[in-house]
């Protein structure tokens, strides 16, 4: 097929954009008036959100997975991700790297003054996993732009134990292999929601003679409350905003992802954009999912912040406010012009996003083979259209942001895909957010994550090998951040299996919490194979050093078996959701572990118990007593529970060191630093 050979819903699927005409008479308002006045929203797009909740609502008894496989198949571009990943060879190629192509494809988002320089400067704010800046790179190859690119990233840091693992991006595949262009900010948290990160980031990029380019594709999991999505956003958009019109050098251009723009905050927000750029353009691309409220704001031509200097200043004093309690610009700075053109905006999107809705419900109901012929035509179309009009074209990997990981695997990669495991309905959610703890036990909630724990064999006779050679130690530095005050998420462990234990610590209360019986499948089980590695060490003449596991050092002298025992102040138990992140956990840790080491003879075996081993700190620790040994095996039930023990093997001189968790999700233990 050719231009103008496509099908009406294909050229419509494309086709979601919408300009502003902008007019003299958009001005920005006296910095006296901005963030003074109330909230007052706008009856017209008022009861545009109320008619498109009330479709969405038609959706509340419908299961999540049954609803996503219905809505995959019905959407139009689903087969254009597979189809670019396999002809293009893109490197991180999803659904994300597809809009962004299509986006860059669209609009002049690399301002002229870039190409003549010859050097691209780009800022991409909650950014992961990396697809925006992977799809950037294979448009200036593939369009042979002769410039010296040079990016910065945001996203909230995967590593940091204090943020939430179920809104955060888990997948570090590009991260772990381009660290240093990632910046989280003073406190390591990558929340760019503070002054404090603002600040950080001009200094960060103090060396870039002006930023030609950012995006901001942030967004938080409203599943929960869906109808409210904008409202919930519109702090991290805000944000997203000012950290832009703070960083963009003039000229520049600004991708921001949103969703419904029907509210006040985001009526203000939009006006702001089009008073700061000389163009805004807003597209939904064909391949964001047609039924959702995702549009992506394009502007181009930034203006500079030395024309509105006073009221950027305003704006970004509020950060240290609650975002959104005041209304950034009163009803009457805002023209009538410009009211008129954002309501036709809403207008189109609210059109097409209610007809896919109802669409996608009506075959739900009742899709027989016409309907599946016509959409897989459908969908074949799109794959042709998407090559076509994008000028897709195949890169080789030498070209890729990675041409060869550094890193020997994602830490996150054993369970990326699995982070909702979800089948409910939206009113079964709403219902369980009533029930308590004890409830959901009562209930059997709980019970898939037990039959798992029963059942997983899947760390049985896990190895891990390290070698000295290659290591840097000049390059090592300590890392500093935001103190935790609970472990939220891990590198090492799945974040919801870590949701469900910190709410079975939270919700065991005084003495009940500290006499838990421990797992009775795990801890014989263990326990033996524990004493069986023992002796087998010192049967084969293996000098033996127990460290603060008193249980495991009288089992031993009952059986006779000569074992030194040091003395740990660190404690056997914690039930905590702090974790192994207790500071004086951590000293005690590290000086046994250092103390340890230092008497163990070459070739001794070393026995350790850790609590867990959830944090950087304790992960850094084992990769210490890896690089010190051969191997490093553990042989474990693939679950935590509490008092649940688990068995590492790592080396003291030359051979092996047993370390033992007493509470840890052996399944995620670190496969690097």
């Amino acid at each position: 097929m050719s231009g103008g050979d496509f099908p009406p819903e294909i050229e419509s699927l494309f086709g979601k954009r919408y300009t502003y005409n902008k007019d003299p008479t958009w001005l920005l308002p006296s910095p006296s008036e901005v963030l003074t006045s109330e909230h007052e929203e706008f009856p017209h797009l008022l009861s545009l959100k109320e008619s498109l909740n009330n479709v969405k609502n038609l959706l509340s008894d419908k299961k999540l997975d049954e609803w996503h496989r219905h809505t995959s198949y019905t959407n139009k571009a689903g087969r254009v991700v597979p189809e670019v990943r396999k002809q293009a060879n893109a490197e991180l190629c999803t659904q994300a790297w597809c809009k962004f192509h299509e986006i860059v494809s669209t609009y002049p988002l690399i301002p002229n003054s870039a190409l003549w320089d010859s050097e691209l400067n780009s800022v991409h704010l909650c950014e992961a996993p990396g697809a925006f800046i992977a799809s950037l790179n294979h448009y200036v190859k593939t369009q042979e732009l002769h410039c010296d690119w040079t990016w910065v990233a945001n996203t909230l840091n995967p590593y940091h134990e204090a943020n939430d693992g179920m809104v955060m991006i888990a997948d570090d595949r590009l991260i772990a292999n381009t660290l240093p262009w990632w910046y989280f900010g003073p406190d390591n948290t990558g929340d760019i929601m503070t002054l404090k990160y603002l600040n950080g980031l001009q200094q960060f990029l103090r060396n870039m003679s002006t930023v030609h380019l950012i995006t901001a594709d942030g967004s938080f999991d409203c599943q929960g409350n869906p109808g409210e999505q904008e409202s919930l956003v519109y702090p991290l958009h805000y944000c997203e905003v000012v950290t832009c019109l703070n960083t963009l050098g003039p000229g520049g251009s600004f991708v921001l992802k949103m969703f419904t723009l029907l509210q006040h905050s985001s009526v203000n927000l939009m006006y702001l954009l089009n008073c700061c750029f000389q163009e805004v353009h807003i597209i939904k691309p064909g391949t964001s999912k047609a039924g959702n409220s995702e549009v992506y704001v394009v502007c181009l031509s930034y203006i500079g912040k030395e024309t509105f200097q006073e009221l950027l200043t305003k704006m970004t004093a509020h950060f240290e406010e609650e975002i959104g309690s005041k209304a950034l610009f009163p009803h009457k700075s805002l023209p009538t012009s410009f009211l008129e053109s954002h309501s036709k905006c809403c207008t189109f999107f609210y059109q097409h996003q209610t007809k896919t809705i109802l669409e996608n419900l009506h075959l739900f109901l009742q899709m027989g083979e016409k309907e599946q012929a016509h959409l897989d035509c459908l969908r074949e179309t799109a794959v042709m259209y998407y090559l076509q009009s994008f000028q897709i074209k195949y890169i080789p990997r030498k070209q890729w942001l990675v041409r060869k990981p550094q890193v020997g695997c994602s830490l996150n990669a054993r369970w990326l895909g699995t982070r909702n495991r979800r089948t409910d309905t939206y009113n079964e959610r709403k219902q369980l957010e009533t029930l308590t703890w004890h409830e959901k036990v009562a209930r059997g909630y709980f019970s898939s994550w037990l039959e798992d724990h029963i059942q997983g064999v899947t760390s049985n006779g896990c190895l891990l090998e390290g070698s000295r050679s290659g290591l840097r130690y000049e390059e090592w530095y300590l890392l500093q951040g935001q103190r935790l005050t609970r472990i939220q998420s891990s590198p090492f462990c799945d974040s919801e299996l870590l949701n469900t234990f910190n709410e079975t610590i939270e919700s065991c209360h005084g003495d009940e919490a500290g006499s838990l019986p421990g797992c009775t499948f795990c801890s014989l089980q263990v326990t033996d194979r524990l004493v069986s590695e023992v002796l087998h060490r010192v049967d084969n003449g293996h000098h033996v050093l127990v460290i603060g596991a008193a249980p495991l050092f009288e089992a031993l002298r009952h059986r006779h078996v000569a074992v030194d025992f040091v003395k740990s102040t660190a404690p056997q138990q914690l039930l905590s959701v702090l974790h192994d992140g207790d500071p004086l956990y951590q000293q005690q840790l590290f000086d046994s572990v250092l103390c340890s080491l230092q008497q163990l003879p070459s070739g001794g075996t070393l026995v350790l118990p850790i609590l867990s081993s959830l944090t950087r700190f304790t992960a850094g620790v084992v990769y210490i007593c890896i690089i010190a040994s051969r191997s490093l095996a553990f042989p474990v039930q693939p679950v935590s529970l509490p008092l649940a023990a688990m068995l590492h093997s790592c080396v003291g001189g030359t051979d092996l060191c047993l370390v033992w968790p007493t509470n840890t999700s052996s399944n995620y233990l670190p496969t690097r630093s």
